[in-house]
């Protein structure tokens, strides 16, 4: 049945790529660049993902990346708390009423936009044929819209998360010093990589005492998933312990926009900077539609 519904799907998709192809010969091939998603998760909750992916899409706009963050936490949906939002629409909406993807979106700092998520909404892998259908729909318009799509999920391995995790360009597991924050990043960098070793996963020490205490920490994660799992990880940053997150997070205001000078916020420009200036390791699909639609088609089979 699941197999059905992805094949089905991928004609949908297929019909979809072939309508549009017609009016988009004469234009210019770079105006249809790929959309990279970024999904960014934990193993444990209350390491700072949600906002750490905030305050990295205020980032990435600020240096002129049409950037979006889609609340994935579909348990316990809380982005708009983070930005200091009052989301109208959610993707309950999108899903169960005839809103388009541009109807629900928020707006965030900077240029920045918000989809905020509903908490309890679904099980991914659980929707009705026609809900994942209608899913995959208006994914499609995130490639006409934005550069940059950044999935905050929930914590933790459960279906919904690795499906996005799988499905995207980039992972980013957001880890503390703490021994147990550890422990539960690397059973995720296991989980992830069981499902496909090509996946991209990056690191980012949160709260670190100093960037030598963030670099010891990566390593010693970095070594555990090169012995075991035959993987090596990136390191994309390290964040310092800062007592200006807690204050914005309690006024309901971006780090970025509140403390813009704080040096957390220093070491996340930091990390935007490194995104877009790395060179992306997966393959670029031959058209517009492929890439995260087709991975996160595959999660059906």
């Amino acid at each position: 049945m699941m197999m059905d519904q992805a094949g089905k799907l991928r004609e949908m998709i297929q019909t979809r790529i072939d309508n549009s192809s017609l009016s988009k010969e004469n234009e210019n091939p770079d105006s249809h660049k790929k959309t990279r998603f970024i999904c960014v998760t934990s193993g444990k909750g209350g390491v700072g993902k949600t906002n750490f992916s905030i305050n990295l899409g205020i980032a990435l706009s600020r240096l002129g990346q049409r950037t979006v963050v889609i609340d994935a936490d579909l348990g316990l949906a809380n982005i708009d708390v983070v930005a200091g939002t009052i989301p109208k629409y959610t993707l309950n909406n999108l899903l169960y009423s005839d809103m388009n993807l541009e109807d629900i979106l928020g707006n965030g700092p900077d240029g920045l936009k918000i989809i905020s998520g509903a908490s309890g909404m679904f099980n991914l892998l659980d929707l009705p044929y026609e809900k994942v259908q209608l899913l995959i729909h208006h994914f499609h318009e995130l490639y006409e819209m934005f550069d940059i799509a950044i999935i905050d999920t929930g914590a933790g391995l459960s279906k919904n998360i690795l499906a996005f995790a799988g499905a995207s360009d980039d992972i980013i597991i957001i880890t503390t010093p703490e021994p147990t924050s550890l422990t539960d990043a690397y059973a995720m960098v296991k989980a992830i990589t069981r499902e496909n070793k090509l996946s991209k996963i990056s690191v980012v020490i949160n709260q670190a005492e100093s960037s030598k205490e963030g670099h010891q920490y990566f390593e010693k994660i970095n070594n555990a998933s090169s012995k075991f799992l035959n993987y090596e990880l990136e390191k994309l940053g390290v964040i310092m312990d800062d007592v200006s997150v807690p204050k914005a997070v309690k006024q309901q205001q971006p780090l970025l926009i509140k403390f813009p000078f704080s040096t957390a916020a220093k070491n996340i420009e930091l990390i935007a900077l490194k995104l877009i200036n790395t060179d992306q390791t997966v393959d670029v699909p031959t058209n517009e539609y492929d890439g995260f639609m087709n991975r996160l088609i595959s999660l059906f089979r």
